[in-house]
């Protein structure tokens, strides 16, 4: 039988990066997922979560090392680093 989803749950898989949008790091959250529900009185029901659950989950996580946009920063990185080294050896020469 499945477990129900809940706010901790989804908090934890954003968290550990299983939806894909963020790297595997919690986050130092002033007021945590589900804590404005919580306080209001008005807690989610577990067919909100559930849809939230599924809605985060849609896209796969995906790995950094492959992930085309971190290939371009590196590449941009070191980019920069060569022009730096190429102007400050211009530099010492003069």
């Amino acid at each position: 039988m499945p477990i129900a989803p809940t706010i901790d749950r989804l908090r934890y898989d954003i968290d550990s990066g299983r939806t894909g949008d963020k790297v595997a790091w919690p986050d130092p959250a002033a007021a945590p997922l589900g804590t404005d529900e919580e306080a209001a009185g008005t807690p989610l029901s577990p067919v909100h979560v559930g849809h939230a659950h599924e809605h985060e989950r849609r896209h796969p996580p995906q790995d950094l090392a492959t992930n085309s946009n971190t290939v371009a920063v590196w590449i941009f990185v070191a980019f920069i680093m060569a022009f730096a080294a190429a102007m400050i050896t211009t530099a010492a020469m003069i």
